[in-house]
């Protein structure tokens, strides 16, 4: 944000499942990825661990990859694995991950997240949140909700009590049945505990877990995300403030529409 406004910084205009479109049709052609990663197992492989997103279509492309080996960073699933005969260098680092979250939603913020869960959420229903208060607010509301299951670009903490209370199984996906489905997460640490060496986690790249033909597929799709205004029209507006750049968008318009795209309805 800050490097925008100081002219330092472009914001492009592109879905987020489309960035790894940008490697893989060499429009972006990377000399060197540095990716963050697990130690590896006793076969030699390492993990990316809380962020596979584009990751992995960055490095694929890349001349040179050189990993910053985390003893901290968890171990996770799906696609997230590399082999470390991969890595140009490693250097090895024990430091903790960046943490998000931990300020309570506020009691406008936990009306609103109650409001949603009470009346846009049913049973059986799967999720994808964004990141926020309101996400937050609403996953806090779904305690009394049963057979969830997650598909999201990216989670946080308000996850982890839904799934030790059993709100959260993934008993209804048609794919990856029984197994979050995420991109990249942020949170705590206890956040980063649970997806440690955890199977009940898939992480994925983003031009799969944002592609509108697979959101369409999950039951019961509803996708939840936070933005700064709304017009009389219905009009949303997520990125910017008048005409000042305030975030990028991520994958909230993926989800938007791969949610309107259900093919249950």
């Amino acid at each position: 944000r800050k490097a925008v406004a100081e002219g330092r910084g472009d914001n492009m205009s592109i879905f987020l499942h489309e960035i790894p479109q940008l490697f893989y049709k060499g429009i972006v052609k990377p000399d060197v990825a540095i990716v963050h990663v697990s130690p590896p197992d006793c076969h030699g492989f390492c993990s990316l661990g809380t962020s596979v997103d584009c990751v992995r279509a960055a490095s694929n492309h890349s001349k040179m990859i050189i990993a910053q080996v985390n003893k901290q960073m968890p171990r996770t699933f799906g696609d997230a694995c590399i082999h470390s005969s991969q890595f140009d260098f490693a250097v090895e680092v024990d430091s903790p991950l960046p943490q998000h979250g931990g300020k309570p939603p506020s009691e406008v913020e936990n009306k609103i997240g109650k409001l949603i869960a009470d009346n846009l959420i049913c049973n059986g229903a799967t999720l994808q949140m964004g990141i926020g208060n309101i996400p937050d607010a609403v996953l806090n509301a779904c305690h009394n909700h049963k057979d969830l299951g997650i598909h999201s670009e990216m989670f946080a903490n308000g996850v982890v009590e839904l799934v030790q209370k059993g709100c959260v199984n993934n008993s209804k996906k048609k794919m990856h049945q029984g197994r979050i489905v995420g991109s990249f997460l942020i949170g705590n640490q206890a956040l980063y505990d649970f997806v440690n060496d955890n199977p009940f986690i898939e992480m994925y790249g983003i031009d799969y877990v944002n592609n509108t033909s697979i959101i369409k597929q999950q039951p019961s799709m509803t996708a939840i995300n936070s933005a700064i205004e709304v017009d009389l029209t219905g009009q949303v507006c997520a990125d910017s403030i008048g005409t000042r750049f305030f975030s990028g968008f991520g994958g909230q318009v993926d989800f938007i529409r791969g949610a309107a795209e259900g093919i249950d309805g």
